[in-house]
Order: structure tokens, then sequence, then C-alpha cells
């Protein structure tokens, strides 16, 4: 919790209000809050919860980012009270795009949401997209079928499960893994998708499940592409697609 103490109070001061007037909101003494800002006392969970929504900034971020370090006005509400930032952009002014590699994708799970860990990635550059927040997503194998291995798969960030529109194809990062489908429709808190190959069922996904959703956009074929290689692959993915399915089925039941 080291930053915890130099965040709160920095966002206390951009709020321009009194420890005694914000420990008011919180339901608690002016004494009780002085201690947090000054480090000496760690809040308990339902003082993060509040303190969390009255900022407006996520538990995590809170605690471990040194917010001090990025412009508040360049950070982006996602759902669940969660934020990404900061927004780079290129001479030109237009986004650039962080490539998430195969050998990085099990870390994105844990540092989507990590200004570090994303400043990190490498970028491209693509002004024709035009404004919006893009992200590539490198296909390896079977990661992400019908992609051939190396595929660059854009993506546009999709703020909420309402946005969705039936038909289209999206990124989904999930706690399990980065995969691509198409929406097919919410039910309560699950959605529905489906593989490209009509050979598979679709699925649901719990809404508490999900990390992030990607818009497809585009997609980059890799420079050694070979026209006949997909045909080569579509058994090698069937057989993964269904050991993935087949995982699904053990974990429900």
């Amino acid at each position: 919790m080291s930053f915890f103490a130099d965040n709160i109070r920095l966002l206390r001061g951009k709020k321009k209000i009194s420890q005694a007037e914000l420990a008011a909101k919180l339901i608690i003494t002016r004494s009780a809050y002085a201690a947090y800002e000054s480090g000496r006392i760690q809040p308990g969970p339902d003082i993060l919860i509040k303190m969390s929504k009255y900022f407006n900034i996520s538990i995590d971020l809170l605690l471990t980012v040194d917010i001090g370090k990025y412009p508040l006005e360049e950070m982006i509400n996602l759902p669940n009270n969660r934020i990404i930032l900061p927004i780079i952009v290129d001479q030109q002014g237009n986004n650039y795009i962080e490539i998430v590699t195969q050998t990085a994708s099990m870390g994105y799970l844990k540092g989507f949401s990590d200004p570090e860990y994303i400043e990190g990635l490498s970028r491209m550059s693509l002004p024709f997209l035009g404004h919006g927040k893009y992200r590539a997503f490198v296909a390896d194998g079977d990661s992400m079928p019908p992609f051939v291995d190396k595929t660059k798969v854009i993506g546009e960030y999709v703020e909420k499960l309402e946005d969705l529109k039936k038909g289209n194809k999206y990124i989904f990062v999930t706690l399990e893994g980065i995969t691509f489908k198409t929406f097919v429709e919410k039910k309560g808190n699950t959605i529905t998708v489906s593989a490209d190959n009509s050979f598979y069922e679709p699925y649901d996904i719990a809404s508490e499940n999900i990390l992030e959703i990607w818009k497809y956009i585009n997609g980059i074929l890799p420079k050694d592409y070979n026209l006949g290689y997909s045909n080569e692959v579509d058994l090698h993915q069937i057989i993964q697609e269904l050991r993935k399915d087949i995982k699904v089925l053990n974990s429900k039941l």
C-alpha cells in the first residue's frame, strides 16, 4: 500500500475538499482519515470501497499505482469502476496501438489495468483507423482461430456489454484467456458466443469472468503468409477447439 496515502491526498486536493469534509462523506472521524493520509493506519475493505466509489478509481489503482504520474483528465472510465491509463499518441495525435503477443498474453490477464505494464508493450500506429482506443492481439498457432500464426488481430475497445451487436466479431479477454468469437446474445449475467466454424456449438461466458472486450476492426497477416496454410491447419484447429470445449464442460461439471 505504498502509494495509497499519497494517492488519496492528491485526489482529495483535486476535489478541493478538507479532510473533515471527506471524512464526513466516508462516515468516519477526521482523525481516522488523517491517519490514512499520513500512512499510519491502513483502512479496512469497507473504507477502501467507499473511497474507490467516491474518487471513481479502482481499489487496485489506489493501492498499487502512483496516480500522480498520470494526468487524471486522460484517464478513461471503464465498467466495474476500473480505469485504463494513459492514452499514448504519436506526433500526429493518433493513438498508438499496443501489441499483445502470445508470450505476453498471460501477463496481460493480470496487467491489463496496470499502466506500467501497458506502457511496456510494443506499439504501432495505424492512422487510417481514426480516433478511438485500439489494441492488437497476436495469434499464435491455434490461439485465435481462424487467424493464422503471427496475425495481428486489431480490436476497438468496447465500454459495456450493452454495446455488443449480434453477429459482430469480438476479442474477449476473460479470466481463462483471450479468444476471438462472434457475439450471439446476452442472457442475464452471461453472454453467448460462437466460433466461426459451424462445427462447434455456441457457449456461454459469465459476465463476471470478462475482463475486456475489443470489437474486431482489422487483421494484419504476417509477411510470410502462405495462402495454402489455412487449409492445412483446419483439422488442428478443430482438435484444439474440442479440447477447449471439453475443458469448459469439465469445469461446469
